[in-house]
């Protein structure tokens, strides 16, 4: 039986920490052994240090771990992949410290996603993206590397728009609905968002527009070529726990058969499926053909979390189709997406 890979995760303390907890919980490759966060939790035993904030209970291999200084060499030393839960204020410095100290760093974080030298990977629609890796060390000094995902939106618009690039992505319009679990704890005061919607969220319309277009684009010679669809976002905060709900609108360049674009989306896979690994859904896209779903309250835990929810494609009288998207945001879209993230590494015997 081949031996676990230890882990450990920066930021262990937060709700996308937390959340690293479940997705590594009895994780048959990985190991998790190191726990990193914020002066005021070091030292202090996990279960002490972190307000659980999960409906499922915290798991028993993290309550008796110290938790250490986010810092590389210090305490016990941090292995060698770590996965980062770091919120962007802090993310950047101190991933680019344990890049620079050899870990390997697959990481929740905007700071780094479109670095041109670092992968922004959703291994269904990219992995060739993992090239990107040799080009670090010349690039940036680093003797390890970090991997990113992408926003918690973006995530759920690329997985809708992969299956169909195909047919001539043209333009794109979409709203998002996102849960208050996207804004981390405490997040938006209750009498913020109860019977309310909230129209903006700080830099998301634009991580929509941009990373999305890095993520559908080519990689070759050590450099990625956006797609060149364009994107027009906008972001609202709505009162629903988990679950990102994208109304999308999209153009082609010759409008596509109705059923062809729906068996494309119902049809979709990718290399996670084919190498089966064990966070990967085994379909990574349903489409649902009731008309009043997708729905957060019914479809945002299919898949475990790892699965989209696609439903109402129908005609568009200005663009050429529209559809609504769900996804789960702290799984599919973050804690969830670096766990596939590290699985494709592992596989593709990137962690050695």
């Amino acid at each position: 039986m081949e031996r676990k890979i230890e882990v450990g995760i920066l930021g262990a303390t937060g709700m996308v920490g937390q959340q690293f907890m479940l997705q590594l919980d009895g994780h048959p490759w990985f190991d998790v052994t190191w726990l990193g966060a914020s002066q005021r939790s070091e030292g202090r035993r996990y279960a002490d240090a972190a307000p659980w904030r999960l409906a499922t209970p915290m798991p028993a291999m993290v309550r008796d771990l110290m938790v250490e200084a986010a810092e590389p060499g210090r305490g016990s030393g941090a292995p060698r992949l770590v996965f980062s839960a770091l919120d962007s204020s802090v993310a950047g410095d101190i991933e680019a410290a344990f890049a620079a100290a050899g870990h390997i760093v697959v990481s929740n974080a905007k700071n780094y996603r479109m670095d041109p030298v670092v992968p922004l990977l959703i291994p269904e629609i990219n992995p060739e993206h993992l090239a990107l890796l040799s080009a670090q060390s010349a690039a940036r000094g680093w003797t390890g590397r970090i991997v990113t995902n992408p926003n918690c939106s973006t995530v759920v618009l690329s997985m809708v728009l992969a299956p169909l690039r195909r047919f001539g992505l043209r333009r794109v319009m979409v709203t998002t609905l996102q849960a208050v679990s996207g804004a981390g704890y405490p997040g938006v005061a209750s009498l913020d968002i109860l019977g309310n919607v909230i129209p903006f969220i700080d830099g998301e319309e634009e991580k929509m527009e941009s990373e999305a277009r890095k993520i559908l684009g080519v990689a070759h010679d050590g450099v990625v070529e956006p797609h060149d669809v364009v994107v027009s976002a906008q972001t609202t905060r709505v009162p629903v726990a988990n679950g990102h709900t994208e109304l999308v609108s999209i153009g082609f360049d010759v409008r596509p058969p109705e059923d062809e674009l729906r068996e494309a989306l119902a049809s979709f896979t990718g290399v996670p499926q084919q190498l089966g690994l064990p966070s990967a859904p085994g379909q990574p896209i349903v489409y649902l053909p009731e008309r009043n779903r997708p729905q957060p309250a019914l479809d945002v835990q299919r898949g475990a979390g790892m699965t989209v929810s696609v439903g109402r494609l129908r005609r568009c009288p200005l663009f050429d189709y529209k559809l609504v998207a769900l996804g789960h945001n702290t799984v599919r879209g973050a804690a969830g997406a670096a766990v596939l993230n590290a699985e494709l590494m592992r596989a593709e015997g990137l962690l050695a």
